[in-house]
This record gives C-alpha cells, sequence and structure tokens, in this order.
C-alpha cells in the first residue's frame, strides 16, 4: 500500500496516500473511537459554509491567490456531500477541534490548499465552530417551524370536523362537565400553533454570530479588514441575517444562547408528550379511533396498539434529556470557552431532528383519526356530570337533588331522565353545543 507522511508538532504520522483527510483527523479518529453519533450532517453543511465565507474575505482582501481561492470556494459547496467523510464522534474533546480540523482537511485535499495555512487562515474552532452552530440550527428551527405548522393545520381540521360532537370533559381523569370534541382538538391545534410561533422566533437569538473573533474573541491574528468583511460574506453565502457580536469575546465564551433555543425545544416536546397522552386516554375511552398501522402484538391476535404516539412520546423524552445536556454543557464553560461544544451541538441538533420527525410524523397520523360518535354520546349521557349544565338555570341545591334522584334511579341515560323531569326543549337548549361552548351563560 502506498503512503505519504505527514507532521504535526506531536511528530510524524504515516498515512495511506488517498486518504482524503490529514494528520489532524487520523489522531482524532484513533483518539474517539466512540460509538454512537458522528458529527450532525447539518453541522458539516454550515461548516462548509463558514469555510467558503471565509474564502471569500480572503481573496478579496488579497490573502488568497485568486485561483486557488476559487478552488477552495468549489469545494466548500461540495464538501458536505462528500461519501468519504469519516465517522467522526461528536463526543470529541477539545471544543471542536477535530471538527475544524476535518472540515479544513477534506476541503484542502478538495482543493489541492493547505489546511491551516489556507483553509483556516485567520480563522479558530473557536469562532467557526460556534458560528457554524448558529447556522445549522436556524436551517433546522426554520424547518421545524414549518412542521409544527402542519400539525398545526391538521389538528385545525379536526377541529371543525368535530365542532358539534358533544363529549364529556375530563379532570383529573375522572368524569368533568361536558365541552365538544372539537373545542378538545382546538386546544391541542393552539398549543402547536404556540410551538410553530416560538421555533420561527427563536431564529432571532442564532443570528449574532462571533465569526473573526478567532481564539477567543479578541480577533488576534486576524486582519482588522478581514473580521469586518467575513460576517458580510457569511450572509451572502448563506441568505441569513446574521450580524457580529459586538461584544466578540463574550460571543466566544459564552453559550446560553443555545441554552435558550434548546428550551423552546423543550416546551415543543412538553407539548407533544400531553397530546399524544390524551390522544392515547380518548382512544382507551373509546371516543376516538386511531388508524391501525401495524400489528401490536407477537401473542395476542388483532390487538392494535398507539404505536406512532408512544414513538412520540419516547421522541418528547429523548428532546426533554438533551435539554440538560445542553443546559449543563453550557453552564460548564470555563472562562473564554465553551470547551463542551461538540455535546451542546450534537444535543441541539439531535433535538431538531427529532422534533421534526415527530411532528411530520403526529400530522401525517392525526389526519387519519375518526371519531366514535356513538361512544361518545353513550359516555356523555351515562355521566350525571352533565347536570352542571343545569346550574344556572336551577341552582347548586336543585341540581344536586336531581343528582340523587338520578343515582337512586338506577343511572341509565341522563339526558332521558332530564327530560322527564325538565322537559326535552330545556334539555335539548340546554345541552346545545352552542350553549355548552358560548363562554359563560346569559
Amino acid at each position: 500500500m502506498r503512503t505519504r507522511t505527514e507532521t504535526d508538532f506531536l511528530g510524524e504520522k504515516e498515512l495511506p496516500a488517498d486518504t482524503p483527510w490529514g494528520i489532524h483527523t487520523a489522531r482524532a479518529l484513533e483518539n474517539f473511537k466512540i460509538p454512537g453519533s458522528s458529527v450532525n450532517p447539518r453541522l458539516l453543511k454550515a461548516y462548509g459554509q463558514v469555510k467558503k465565507a471565509c474564502a471569500l474575505a480572503n481573496k478579496e482582501l488579497g490573502f488568497l491567490d485568486s485561483a486557488r481561492a476559487d478552488k477552495i470556494i468549489s469545494a466548500c459547496d461540495h464538501f458536505h456531500l462528500s461519501s468519504f467523510i469519516p465517522h467522526l464522534s461528536a463526543l470529541q474533546g477539545g471544543a471542536g477541534t477535530s471538527t475544524n480540523m476535518m472540515v479544513n482537511e477534506i476541503i484542502g485535499n478538495m482543493a489541492g490548499a493547505h489546511p491551516l495555512e489556507e483553509i483556516n487562515l485567520h480563522q479558530s474552532t473557536n469562532d467557526t465552530y460556534p458560528t457554524a452552530l448558529k447556522i445549522a440550527s436556524i436551517g433546522g428551527v426554520r424547518e421545524l417551524s414549518e412542521a409544527f405548522a402542519a400539525l398545526q393545520g391538521t389538528f385545525q381540521t379536526l377541529e371543525k370536523k368535530w365542532a358539534d360532537l358533544p363529549v364529556l370533559g375530563k379532570t383529573e381523569l375522572v368524569d368533568a362537565v361536558p365541552l365538544t370534541l372539537g373545542s378538545q382538538f382546538a386546544s391541542f391545534a393552539e398549543a402547536f400553533a404556540r410551538d410553530r410561533w416560538r421555533t420561527f422566533k427563536c431564529e432571532e437569538r442564532l443570528r449574532t454570530v462571533n465569526l473573526g473573533g478567532t481564539a477567543i474573541g479578541t480577533g488576534l491574528t486576524a486582519p482588522r479588514s478581514y473580521i469586518f468583511l467575513v460576517v458580510e460574506k457569511l450572509r451572502e453565502v448563506t441568505g441569513l441575517g446574521l450580524s457580529r457580536a459586538e461584544n466578540m469575546v463574550e460571543a466566544t465564551a459564552n453559550a446560553d444562547c443555545f441554552v435558550e433555543v434548546s428550551g423552546i425545544l423543550n416546551a415543543a416536546a412538553v407539548n407533544l408528550i400531553k397530546v399524544s397522552d390524551d390522544l392515547r386516554r380518548l382512544m382507551m375511552l373509546g371516543e376516538i379511533k386511531l388508524p391501525a398501522v401495524q400489528a401490536g402484538s407477537s401473542i395476542m391476535p388483532g390487538k392494535v396498539n398507539p404505536v406512532i404516539l408512544e414513538s412520540v412520546i419516547q421522541i418528547g423524552i429523548k428532546v426533554k434529556a438533551n435539554n440538560g445536556i445542553i443546559a449543563d454543557c453550557a453552564a460548564r464553560g470555563s472562562l473564554q470557552i465553551c470547551e463542551f461544544m461538540p455535546l451542546l451541538a450534537d444535543a441541539l441538533l439531535d433535538s431538531i431532528d427529532l422534533l421534526i420527525a415527530a411532528a411530520l410524523m403526529l400530522a401525517k397520523h392525526a389526519a387519519e383519526i375518526d371519531a366514535d360518535q356513538g361512544r361518545c354520546r353513550e359516555r356523555l349521557y351515562a355521566s350525571p356530570e352533565i347536570i352542571t349544565a343545569f346550574v344556572p338555570m336551577l341552582g347548586y341545591d336543585r341540581c344536586s337533588e336531581l343528582f340523587r334522584q338520578f343515582e337512586q334511579h338506577g343511572k341509565g341515560n341522563i339526558r332521558e331522565f332530564l327530560e322527564k323531569e325538565l322537559g326535552e326543549e330545556v334539555v335539548k337548549r340546554t345541552l346545545s353545543p352552542q350553549n355548552l361552548m358560548s363562554l359563560g351563560y346569559k
């Protein structure tokens, strides 16, 4: 096998001649033989955009030869699509240096350029990595907002479909006063509407970048002309409304903006868990029918389980756990650096990807939910709690007496009992969907 020798300040290393990366990546692959996640593809794509912006700035200012710069820029455009990107663990040490060097070396190999002297010119891991993570996260939350828009639309359709179907409300898992099934689904839709809005707005927390700050935000080893130009080039490359941080030292040292975004993702996870659990309960009560998507048991013929809802709940639990990881990583940053940025990035982008999948999966599944209207009415008119709707007209004591009479009567159909006691027209008007959902009585 043909080999080549590469050198760093630790010494020499033999690599296969056709290896598309260099000594720094090779050492990282040896050091971090960790199973599980490799560097997220969103981060790699964003890193290519960062390197392209840096090359454009260095080209315009004359720090890179025009022909060489053009090759680097072309390589940056295609680097993330390369089939030879290795499995580099997301849990690497060094605040992301291994990822930065892998990007430098692969792009350098593609462009025939030096990974440090040319690809990494006027840069550091500490300004390129957080910047790439912000770009990757912005793309992710935009997709997530669209996914929640689809989810919101699905539940709004069901809200309209069952706007006039009275059902029994439940509080503390016990029968309560009536509402409509449509209003129940409206509450789901509204929760997802908030998630849609929050994920859309949280992009604002990610638009300020520290690119040009190099190692600790002071811009040491980068010319001032480059520092002022490179973020402009990054805006052109990404099409995003990015701006340079006013305090680059602070922006390099602190990662709380990612914690804030994760908090919004955590809220979305909470809503997904809550709604999915509620749908499971409504299915168990027989008021709704979930679409059957696969056999539910290896031993019980005909059993069908709410597997989509259970998957969504598990995704929510994972995202909530990631939220804790992200907060801990940011809190453990020391002085001028957040050295646990690789785990933070992995958890944040993982949460975004998981929530996109969950929202789209639930939207598709919920679109096929059906209501068992007969079962809804059966449960509604078997519960004496609907007597509560008559309190404004009859008073608490009279309604309590009716409750006792119904219990002594042997239960049965509460509507029929009330029609005998109060008259059909009174009962029909009081238990109409319009009256039940009128927000107060007249």
